[in-house]
């Protein structure tokens, strides 16, 4: 099956973790490509889509959304993996919250059923952000080992 992970990032970091997924599923033997969601046109070259969005202010980024809209049809037909990336930490409460909040976009697209949704720790740089944002306090709550499990749960799959 060859997939696409497509990343819809503001910063880089979900675009990180989106090279990473590509890496794992190639070591697991998939073939998998990397690209933003912005730039697919065409889902044709694809069997499956790993979809993957940071959350800013509880949504979802808005690139994943539009993609979702835009090739809603085709991914009606293929197998769909989401992720999300973005609570200030791991802590269970704060992914749970995310994990809902990710969930509830992709009930909004009915004809959209993901397969595995992860939801994962982002990353503050306040070097990269504006004020009053820029005064929180630095910090990557990526859990990298987590992010090779789900990996290897979809090339399982």
């Amino acid at each position: 099956m060859t997939l696409l992970v497509a990343y819809a990032s503001k910063r880089g970091s979900t675009k990180e973790v989106a090279e990473a997924l590509v890496e794992r599923l190639r070591r697991d033997g998939q073939e998998a490509e990397v690209r933003s969601a912005a730039d697919v046109d065409d889902l044709a070259p694809y069997e499956g889509v790993v979809l993957g969005g940071s959350f800013y202010v509880g949504r979802w980024h808005d690139d994943a959304v539009g993609f979702l809209t835009r090739h809603w049809r085709e991914l009606s037909k293929r197998p769909v993996w989401a992720f999300g990336l973005g609570p200030k930490t791991s802590e269970e409460d704060d992914l749970a919250a995310a994990r809902s909040q990710l969930e509830k976009v992709l009930r909004k697209m009915a004809q959209v059923e993901a397969r595995s949704v992860a939801v994962f720790g982002g990353v503050i740089n306040p070097s990269k952000l504006r004020f009053p944002m820029n005064r929180m306090p630095a910090s990557d709550a990526r859990d990298w080992e987590a992010i090779r499990s789900w990996a290897d749960e979809i090339a399982a799959a």
